[in-house]
């Protein structure tokens, strides 16, 4: 398994796995959340990561991609209806 990227968050993480799992691609979340620790290491290293099959890499980085580029930014919110 080959690291794709370090989502943001939980929702994040699972929204990009359901679009890999729709192009036939098998993604493994692997959250860095330890309730011993009350999440020291997602502070440290991120909420987690998201891994698949060295040969579906590439076309998983393009997907990701696509996805993460679609995806509506703060600046693109309009909270107060102006």
């Amino acid at each position: 398994m080959k690291k794709l990227l370090i989502p943001t968050n939980e929702a994040e993480a699972l929204a990009l796995q359901a679009v890999l799992a729709e192009h036939g691609i098998r993604a493994l979340l692997r959250s860095f959340h330890d309730t011993a620790y009350d999440g020291i290491f997602q502070r440290q290293y991120g909420w987690g990561v998201l891994l698949v099959a060295e040969t579906d890499f590439e076309r998983a980085r393009e997907i990701a991609a696509a996805w993460l580029a679609a995806a509506p930014g703060e600046k693109d919110l309009d909270w107060e209806g102006d």
